[in-house]
């Protein structure tokens, strides 16, 4: 057997190892849970916790909730946001990308939701991380999402949150209540009545 030079084998092994971390990145953005908002540490907030279909959930007693941050951006049309324009009603916020597959199973839940909360003073709005604009619009085209979604390549909107209650992952989604606080948090694909639930007991004023 013919013995390799000590400069191949080391260039071997570094090949090795590079071809190692890549599918390591690639695994982490396969899980979709990359980006800048998932290192934001949970506050430590009491609740009542929702068991569903998504990784997690959890709703936010009244007297425990955070005040949501004055978030202002731009839409993917073009036309300006403003959280606090929303007070008064409940808005739902979910962070996704085009690029993530949990996002993708998630999408009909979200629209067929948001045409069932529409008369309901239940506003619905998109946070729209690391794409392009022409992407995300294909995205929603496919989708057909009817809801507007904030142009955020860079985490501005969803990194505001990090001393509330950060969204922590992608997909994530928040419900803010009436009075701008955040009442509660899905971590993951949300499903259709785990996701429902939350805004009943929102709308309810529950406890």
């Amino acid at each position: 057997m013919t013995r390799l030079p000590r400069f191949a084998r080391q260039a071997r092994v570094a090949t090795a190892a590079t071809a190692v971390l890549a599918g390591a990145g690639m695994l982490a953005l396969a899980g979709c849970d990359g980006g800048a908002i998932a290192a934001a540490n949970d506050p430590n907030n009491s609740g009542q916790s929702f068991v569903g279909a998504s990784y997690s959930s959890k709703f936010f007693d009244p007297g425990s909730r955070a005040l949501a941050p004055a978030v202002t951006g731009t839409m993917l049309t073009g036309k300006p946001f403003s959280l606090r324009a929303e007070r008064g009603s409940v808005v739902v916020i979910n962070f996704w990308g085009s690029w993530c597959a949990p996002c993708r199973r998630e999408a009909p839940v979200l629209g067929a939701l948001a045409t069932y909360f529409q008369d309901r003073q239940v506003r619905f709005i998109g946070d729209n991380v690391l794409d392009s604009p022409a992407t995300a619009q294909a995205f929603e085209r496919t989708f057909n999402i009817s809801y507007p979604s904030i142009n955020d390549p860079s985490e501005y909107v969803a990194l505001a949150f990090h001393s509330t209650v950060p969204p922590s992952a992608i997909p994530s989604t928040l419900i803010i209540d009436r009075s701008g606080r955040i009442a509660a948090r899905v971590v993951g694909a949300v499903s259709y009545n785990g996701l429902k639930s939350l805004i009943d007991a929102v709308l309810a004023g529950k406890s």
